[in-house]
Formats: C-alpha cells, sequence, structure tokens
C-alpha cells in the first residue's frame, strides 16, 4: 500500500466538526506544513487536542485565528493572547487539562484502556464532576482516555513503510499521538530507502498516510 498523499487528497480527508490531534511542543515538532492546508480548506468547527495554543501566527494557533476552530484541548494557551481573548469573550471554549494527565489520557485511548489515575487536581477545581476513588489509603481522580479522527504528527526520517523517527526535542507528544487516533497522518522531513529497526520510534503499522518530500508542492 502506498501511504504517500499530495495535498488534495490531505485536504479531502479534512471535515467540518472532526476532532485533530496535533503534535509539538510549542510548535517544535508541530506539523506547520498540514495546518496551513487545513486553514486553505475553511473547515469550522474543529476539536483540537494539542499540548498548548500555539502562537497567533503559527502551529494550531493559525486554525484558531482562522476562527475554525470550536473547542481546543490543551496544557496552557499562554503563548497565543488571541486564544485567551476569544476564550474571555465566551467565542472558543477551552478546556484546560494538567499538561502530565493530558499526555497519559491520550497514551490511555493508545493503549486501549479505560482511563488513568492520578493525585493531580484532587481537592481542586480540577476535580468537580469527576470520580474519586480511594487506593490504598490515597485519592485518585479517574481521567479517561482522549482520541480523535485524525492525528497530526511531524517525523525526520521515514522510509516508503511509514516507520518513524523524530528529530531530538521535536520528538515530545508526536509519537504518543500518533497512537492515538483513528488516522494518522505523518508530515515527514526526509524520506529515506531504510531505517535501523532499533532508531524507529512509531512503527509503519500505526501510520495511515505520509506527507513529505516530492510531495509536498
Amino acid at each position: 500500500m502506498n501511504k504517500w498523499i499530495d495535498k488534495a487528497k490531505f485536504q479531502s480527508l479534512i471535515e467540518d466538526n472532526q476532532s485533530i490531534m496535533v503534535g509539538g511542543f510549542l510548535t517544535c515538532g508541530t506539523p506547520e506544513k498540514l495546518i496551513d492546508w487545513i486553514v486553505e480548506t475553511n473547515v469550522k468547527d474543529l476539536l483540537i487536542i494539542c499540548n498548548d495554543a500555539g502562537y497567533p501566527d503559527k502551529g494550531v494557533g493559525k486554525l484558531i485565528a482562522n476562527n475554525q476552530v470550536k473547542k481546543l484541548i490543551a496544557s496552557h494557551i499562554g503563548t497565543n493572547p488571541y486564544a485567551g481573548k476569544l476564550m474571555s469573550e465566551g467565542q472558543l471554549e477551552i478546556h484546560l487539562i494538567p499538561q502530565g494527565t493530558l499526555i497519559e489520557q491520550i497514551r490511555a485511548y493508545g493503549a486501549g484502556l479505560g482511563g488513568i489515575l492520578t493525585p493531580v487536581g484532587i481537592k481542586t477545581i480540577v476535580e468537580e464532576g469527576k470520580q474519586v476513588m480511594t487506593l490504598s489509603g490515597k485519592e485518585y481522580l479517574l481521567e479517561e482516555p482522549i482520541g480523535a479522527d485524525i492525528a497530526l504528527v511531524n517525523a525526520y526520517y521515514s522510509d516508503h513503510l511509514g516507520n518513524l523517527t523524530y528529530s531530538k526535542t521535536a520528538r515530545n507528544f508526536n509519537p504518543i499521538i500518533a497512537l492515538s487516533a483513528k488516522k494518522v497522518i505523518a508530515l515527514i522531513d526526509q524520506k529515506v530507502k531504510s531505517i535501523d529497526p532499533e532508531t524507529v520510534i512509531t512503527p509503519h503499522t500505526f501510520i495511515h498516510y505520509l506527507v513529505g518530500g516530492e510531495n509536498l508542492g
């Protein structure tokens, strides 16, 4: 199966009201080209799941600036004042989750788990509306898994099958996000003939589509 797709095919996969999970940390390791292509489609009412809100002109911030996002699930929005403005005005729903809890909820979805138990948020506003469980005398919150219709990741190397290797800190949340969506699309910096199996971070079985190299345009 040829997983390599072009811009037109990618854009045909993006629809209104989809949940889209995006890799990266403050836009490091974020698939910027794929976000630019989504901006061009003008699809709307997206649920975006990402570590942060990016910047007004970078990362998922470009989707927010183009009024394509209905809800954002993230760990912070401090680098994007426009997202905070929209939240204050009631134009953008933002659900903030402690960073470690967020990535563990995403990992739980990919692993097929029913949720995670964490003490983070006990006796705070984070606890509201959630189930509290006591184990060995200690209280935990039950946090449910988080998945998405589409996951967008950025990798450094890929072979023709879609085995991925990431670049240093640009790896961040990408490998976990690549496990946690119905369709996973990877933007590739370099396409190579082969990869040492010992350096593969995301096996090709998790990757549905690849974009990069001669297909970027």
